[in-house]
């Protein structure tokens, strides 16, 4: 277990491999855990970092610093300390959330952003997920695999004020409109059985997309793609980071393992 001190608390973090950086943060449901398959692959080229944000996993928890904003800063304080420049961001929800924050207050700190099953509005969220605890989630979005069940066996540590507060701050805030012509390239993943986060029509998504911004639909999957089918997300994400600087995820040439649908 690695942890770093950010303002007098302990930030739980998990690093693999060498090479630049990327860090992937964890959803509404689960921890740094899920990423595991991700980071590994992802460790080959890449030095992986996985944070677990505040009020998750073995991060404390803090009231005061459960805001879509504070968590946001959670991400710049761990890079400045840590030495790290220039990072791809992978999010899942919350976490995707949270690195639009960061991309909107430090645009050329990014190089891309994948963000898997992110609601752009607020209506997309399932009234469930805004009610249920972590353990009745966990109940119905997970597959029933010893593997799922690993992957997201600190669900029932997150704290659901933590959960309620970043679902407030999407309410109150249309982080995409601030991001969206920042230039970042972001690849946004959603699985088109997740209960969850509904998906916005197609044309509709597609219309709001500047040309760096694409969209993917992986078959078959739902809330947690990294978790139900692996092999399928970890070569979509090894595409897109293969991708040069710069490049929009449009680029990227349809691979039969993971199955794109496009406008």
């Amino acid at each position: 277990m690695s942890a770093i001190i950010i303002d007098g608390s302990m930030v739980h973090y998990e690093a693999l491999g060498r090479g630049r950086p990327i860090v992937f943060l964890h959803g509404w449901v689960g921890s740094w855990r899920y990423w595991i398959s991700a980071m590994q692959v992802a460790s080959t080229s890449f030095r992986a970092y996985a944070i677990d944000l505040f009020g998750f996993g073995d991060t404390p928890r803090d009231l005061s610093r459960y805001s879509l904003e504070r968590q946001s800063d959670l991400i710049n304080r761990f890079l400045s300390e840590m030495g790290i420049g220039k990072v791809a961001l992978v999010g899942h929800d919350l976490g995707a959330l949270v690195g639009f924050h960061y991309v909107q207050q430090y645009p050329k700190s990014v190089d891309r952003m994948m963000a898997i099953n992110c609601p752009l509005d607020y209506s997309q969220i399932n009234t469930r997920m805004r009610t249920a605890s972590p353990a009745e989630l966990v109940d119905w979005l997970s597959v029933r695999t010893p593997e799922a069940t690993s992957a997201l066996s600190d669900a029932a540590k997150a704290d659901p004020q933590a959960i309620a507060t970043s679902m407030a701050g999407l309410q109150a805030h249309n982080i995409f409109t601030n991001v969206r012509n920042l230039g970042v390239p972001c690849l946004f993943v959603h699985g088109s059985s997740n209960p969850a986060i509904s998906i916005l029509p197609p044309d509709k998504f597609d219309d709001m997309l500047p040309m760096h911004m694409h969209q993917v639909t992986l078959d078959g999957v739902g809330h947690f793609p990294m978790v139900e089918n692996p092999s399928q997300f970890n070569r979509l994400m090894t595409d897109f980071l293969a991708l040069e600087s710069g490049i929009s995820p449009r680029e990227l040439q349809m691979k039969e393992e993971w199955k794109r649908r496009v406008r």
